[in-house]
């Protein structure tokens, strides 16, 4: 990727007149050498695999360990059934994260987003839209853009893999890439993309990768939903003009200097955190592990 900051896309944004998925779109065209139908037809590919794993979900399905599954369909029930307290819209979201998550522990195809363990903030946020019609196919593909040149300046200055640096750099990053989309979707300009980033990002700094018997299934899942509602709320706070004091290029910086001072044990190492609780001993002693 040609660029290794926020500010670059957003002047080159400003320098071409162009927003700030077409940046991108520009930019994958060239590093590539496709044209850009074949980049258009790329990332359709992606959000189609997105909607085909959240039409595959089976609700009754747990994963080989048995730790995860089923909670999806518990959150899509108690949604229709229920009073959620967040509303109808964020429980759909949380029922999203969890159901793609579960997916992901039980082998199904998923789209990693920035990474497997992270994939379901992205669509946890986009589907629901998608489904209410709220926005097109076309809408969600320049999104992706919009994700996309978030995550790739995230994994170029800093990290996106747990084992480097925490879970604040899957679920922060993807929670990031996923604000940025719904700023754009929301008709937000490249200023408040990068804003609603950087305070997404932010939010979560210092999350820690401490799955439970080393498997991508417990805390994981979980934080999918953390990662899909912080997103949202940052939206907000970026369509209505609240800024991040701190420069979202400098937010990633930190980031990156927070999880390589994180001990080994908190780095997806399942030797620390939750994973080294009793809980999480006995679990990982009746897996065999």
């Amino acid at each position: 990727m040609a660029y290794q900051s926020l500010q670059e896309i957003i002047e080159a944004g400003a320098r071409e007149n162009i927003p700030f998925w077409k940046v991108i779109l520009l930019d994958d065209m060239n590093e590539r050498s496709v044209t850009m139908e074949d980049s258009l037809q790329t990332m359709e590919k992606m959000w189609r695999a997105m909607v085909e794993a959240s039409e595959a979900y089976d609700g009754n399905q747990l994963s080989r360990s048995g730790l995860v599954g089923k909670t999806g369909a518990q959150m899509e029930t108690y949604r229709k059934n229920g009073t959620p307290l967040c509303g109808d819209f964020m429980a759909k979201v949380i029922a999203q994260a969890l159901q793609m998550g579960e997916s992901n522990a039980c082998m199904k195809r998923i789209v990693a987003a920035p990474t497997a363990g992270a994939c379901g903030v992205l669509p946890a946020v986009l589907l629901p839209l998608y489904q209410e019609e709220k926005v097109t196919d076309d809408q969600v593909i320049e999104a992706l853009y919009v994700s996309a040149g978030i995550g790739q300046v995230i994994a170029s200055r800093a990290f996106i893999a747990g084992a480097a640096g925490g879970c604040q750099a899957e679920i922060g990053s993807a929670s990031a890439m996923a604000a940025g989309a719904l700023v754009h979707l929301r008709g937000g300009d490249s200023h408040r993309i990068c804003q609603a980033a950087a305070m997404a990002l932010k939010n979560l700094l210092g999350l820690v990768c401490d799955p439970v018997a080393g498997l991508v299934e417990v805390p994981c899942v979980k934080r999918n939903v953390i990662g899909a509602v912080n997103a949202l709320s940052c939206t907000d706070m970026a369509l209505a003009g609240i800024t991040s004091r701190i420069p979202p290029d400098q937010v990633i910086d930190a980031m990156k200097e927070i999880g390589e001072s994180m001990h080994v044990s908190l780095r997806e190492t399942g030797e620390g955190g939750v994973a080294n609780t009793p809980a999480a001993k006995a679990i990982r002693e009746n897996l065999g592990m």
